[in-house]
């Protein structure tokens, strides 16, 4: 459903247009200025797929930046502290006290102001290929050579920005993104309000800024950006580092995995999963019935099945896919935790009832797709342990690696660890080895196994 935009009143009246979706700890995803524009967001299923990814399990906020979108067009202010005042009053009008920020680009001068002035209201930062320094971005030779075209023909500057910046020369992926640029911004405010913060450097507030930051560097983008990055992580006291090629960039998200997505999820499940919080203060979680087995499915190949059938006729395939999952969980003694829209997060207290039900969802997709003019084509992955529990999600090592494997899986598979398969033993599963590997952020390695139930 799409949701619902409304307006924060910032102190100099200028209204900012806004919408929240999800349930659960916030999560602030500010506006890539001049890239936002609410409504033209979600009608593009890449973006509207990376947003509902990011509310599983979290309320997700996204505002249009002042000059930007559907936020007033022509400020009075365009201030970084007139920026600052906005996400404060969005907050404010939401009624969150404290949340997570993802600020890319300009939006990291506004989120290292925010956490200097407003330590209490944040809890962990992503700072996107962002910079402390606006300069370094203002005197390279690209910006420089766009911005002579931008004074001279708008639309031509909006077209070529895909091949300058993006490396997208032609297409339909350049067309549709340059047309959103010039719903997004204007010539006017494009002057107006990214130039107003040509000249701030944040550098100073950074001593000052201890809310724990993951710093990403989009290594490539153009030019010495990746060391600007490098510059603002050293800066931050409590800040990492971590580098993501320029193939797996901001806009590059056509093709899974997202890669704003997994660092989101990596670096906050972090947050839940580690036995101290960010105080420095032990939090006591109880298990969820002691040893459980967690299943994830997923659809492989969902956004190319979305962009080529459409909203309508691809959400009638994902409406079978859910009724096929939630009957079949049923019938073996599944709980759902959660729905990521093209996969599922179930609980079993018997792992034998879990890979009996994974066997069976396979079984009843590979029956489907035999007779349906849409193929369903899933994986899934499976681990076994104590997960944690909280506001009726799962979190811990448990369930990240159940992630971790079901990614490794290829439609139609079902990958168990070898733990799992050690507690299946006399059972009549069949199993073909896959080999080892090393979940990201642990350190050991697990083998895995294939459920065979094609035989």
């Amino acid at each position: 459903m799409e949701p619902k935009i409304r307006y924060a009143r910032s102190p100099d009246g200028t209204n900012i247009a806004h919408w929240a979706i999800g349930s659960g700890r916030t999560l602030v995803y500010m506006p890539p200025m001049p890239w936002c524009h609410l409504e033209r967001e979600w009608s593009i299923p890449q973006w509207r797929r990376r947003y509902e990814r990011l509310a599983s399990g979290r309320q997700v906020v996204r505002y249009d930046a002042r000059g930007f979108g559907l936020s007033d067009p022509s400020p009075s202010v365009a201030s970084l502290s007139a920026h600052v005042a906005d996400l404060e009053a969005v907050l404010d009008t939401l009624d969150v006290s404290e949340c997570d920020l993802f600020a890319p680009g300009d939006a990291g001068l506004v989120a290292v102001e925010f956490c200097a002035a407003n330590r209490e209201r944040v809890g962990r930062l992503i700072l996107w290929n962002s910079y402390a320094r606006r300069d370094a971005y203002n005197n390279s030779a690209k910006v420089k050579s766009m911005r002579v075209l931008w004074d001279q023909d708008w639309r031509t500057y909006t077209e070529s920005m895909m091949g300058t910046f993006f490396h997208w020369e032609h297409g339909d992926r350049s067309a549709q993104l340059a047309d959103f640029y010039r719903a997004a911004a204007t010539q006017e405010s494009v002057r107006d309000v990214i130039g107003a913060l040509y000249d701030v450097d944040v550098t100073p507030l950074l001593a000052g800024v201890t809310t724990p930051t993951m710093v990403v560097a989009v290594e490539d983008f153009f030019e010495d950006m990746t060391s600007e990055s490098r510059h603002l992580a050293a800066g931050l006291p409590n800040a990492q580092l971590r580098t993501v090629c320029a193939e797996t960039g901001f806009f590059d998200f056509y093709d899974e995995p997202d890669p704003v997505v997994n660092v989101v999820y990596d670096y906050l499940d972090d947050a839940v999963t580690g036995d101290n919080m960010m105080d420095g203060t032990r939090v006591e979680r109880s298990p969820v019935g002691g040893v459980q087995t967690v299943l994830f499915t997923d659809i492989v190949g969902h956004t190319e099945m979305m962009n080529r059938l459409g909203d309508a006729m691809g959400r009638d395939v994902l409406r079978e896919h859910e009724r096929i999952t939630r009957a079949t969980l049923t019938t073996h003694g599944g709980a759902e935790v959660k729905t990521m829209g093209d996969g599922f997060m179930a609980a079993f207290g018997s792992v034998s009832d879990a890979v009996e039900c994974a066997v069976a969802l396979q079984r009843a997709f590979a029956a489907h797709t035999s007779s349906a003019s849409e193929p369903l084509h899933v994986r899934v992955g499976l681990n076994a342990g104590e997960p944690i529990e909280e506001d009726g999600d799962l979190f811990g090592a448990t369930v990240i690696i159940a992630s971790r494997i079901s990614a490794r899986a290829e439609a139609g598979e079902i990958l168990v660890p070898d733990s799992v398969r050690g507690l299946l033993s006399g059972k009549r599963f069949n199993f073909i080895e896959r080999g080892e590997f090393t979940p990201k952020g642990f350190d050991e390695a697990i083998r895995l196994f294939e459920v065979n139930w094609r035989e």
